[in-house]
């Protein structure tokens, strides 16, 4: 029963990875170039990537390219984690927020694969640096084995952002 604690772990960790990427710029620093690294770790797993890239910077509303974060992510454990769609994110720059509006991953661990989707997934800046920290989601399974939980779930600040 080991596996399943590990696939929930993982997917956790891929789902909040992708969620945030995207990258920065407004009266907040320097101008940014349209790229994000990201990093997140549960239950002693960890995935990162790094030099995604989006449409925009923020705070204006961007798509990130899936294609750019899957030939980047990185997940030790054994796991991989690919990303299925290109999440558009919204900010409230003045709040120091920011939204997905969906994160659609598929994790496989050893022989086991599982896909899950989380939808609104908050994020909350660093100050007045456009370093991002997840707010407490869950995502639910979309498909993949009946050992797959039928849900995981990522505490607050499990995952990072950094756009640049």
């Amino acid at each position: 029963m080991r596996l399943t604690p590990k696939i929930s772990c993982v997917a956790a960790l891929a789902v909040a990875v992708v969620a945030g990427a995207s990258t920065a710029a407004s009266a907040l620093g320097p101008a940014a170039s349209q790229q994000v690294d990201g990093s997140i770790s549960a239950a002693g797993s960890t995935c990162t990537w790094a030099n995604a890239t989006a449409t925009a910077n923020p705070p204006t509303t961007l798509t990130i390219d899936r294609a750019t974060i899957n030939s980047s992510v990185s997940c030790s454990g054994g796991a991989s984690a690919t990303l299925n769609n290109s999440p558009k994110l919204t900010f409230d720059d003045a709040a120091g927020l920011a939204t997905s509006d969906l994160i659609d991953i598929t994790v496989k661990q050893s022989i086991v694969t599982c896909s899950y989707r989380a939808t609104n997934v908050g994020w909350t800046r660093d100050g007045s640096t456009r370093a991002y920290q997840n707010k407490a989601f869950t995502a639910s399974k979309s498909s993949g084995s009946f050992l797959c939980p039928g849900s995981i779930s990522a505490a607050a600040g499990s995952a990072s952002l950094n756009f640049h």
